[in-house]
């Protein structure tokens, strides 16, 4: 084929129109609207930025007035119980006050990750959990909140909602079953689980989570949705009481995979 033939079947219309007025004007206002649309762009990140770090000014702001708040409150009761005028009466203003003090660290412990990419779990569920129970229990009552956990990292993103499914899952057993309370922590490459089991004496026939108007179940079911979880619930070890389990799998990152890979060898 000539190069002229080939000339002919083929054209270059940008060619013909290199410093042609129009087409130079054109591309002055394209070039112009990309400049303003990128300077748009970058106010509104500013903006959102600005607005993200007062939420987080705020945020902190509340939880320093409610932790002072509730400091208060126990000063108060502390104070009432050595002015009380009977013993019994001073009695249960100092366990008020204890269960004040309580509050305010489960309260703490469930918000203090906020800032962290992962967290060691099984102190951190040991720690709540003893919350929890000076919280809920009194002094020799007879109960306990037994923690069974393995050793492992994960992502705060997981730990924030499971702290909370568990904050519900023992608080209800506290108040509805009699005896222990076992919190259980099992990590797998495969997925992880969290239980929570209790000595009473069970769940109702039909029981149905979806189904049931409880705040806190609600709540329950709506964190174990926010990690994409499964949650199931049987009867607890040996038949008694009941076991709620939370099924979850972190995503899979180098960092995730290291700890699962390190935490194996500290047991071989």
């Amino acid at each position: 084929m000539s190069n002229s033939a080939f000339e002919g079947d083929f054209h270059f219309p940008l060619q013909h129109q290199i410093g042609d007025p129009h087409v130079e004007k054109q591309h002055d206002v394209l070039r112009a609207e990309l400049i303003a649309a990128h300077t748009r762009e970058e106010l509104l990140l500013r903006e959102m930025r600005a607005l993200s770090q007062r939420q987080d000014m705020m945020a902190r702001e509340f939880e320093h007035r409610l932790i002072n708040g509730l400091q208060l409150v126990v000063s108060l009761l502390s104070l009432q119980s050595r002015t009380a005028p009977t013993p019994e009466a001073s009695m249960q203003l100092t366990v008020a006050a204890r269960r004040v003090a309580a509050l305010g660290r489960v309260h703490h412990r469930l918000h203090a990750l906020d800032h962290q990419e992962h967290v060691e779990f099984r102190p951190y569920l040991q720690h709540l959990c003893d919350d929890l129970s000076g919280l809920l229990f009194q002094e020799h009552a007879g109960h306990a909140i037994i923690v069974e956990a393995a050793t492992a990292s994960i992502p705060t993103v997981f730990a924030i909602p499971l702290g909370f499914v568990v904050n519900e899952l023992v608080t209800n057993s506290a108040k509805y079953a009699g005896g222990n309370i076992t919190v259980r922590f099992e990590a797998a490459t495969g997925g992880h689980t969290l239980s929570v089991m209790d000595e009473g004496p069970g769940l109702p026939a039909g029981f149905d989570p979806a189904r049931t108007r409880g705040l806190g179940m609600r709540i329950i079911l709506s964190l174990v949705k926010q990690i994409g979880g499964t949650l199931r619930y049987a009867a607890g070890d040996g038949g008694r009481g009941t076991c709620f389990t939370v099924a979850f799998t972190p995503p899979v990152t180098d960092s995730w995979t290291s700890v699962l890979t390190d935490r194996k060898s500290e047991t071989l």
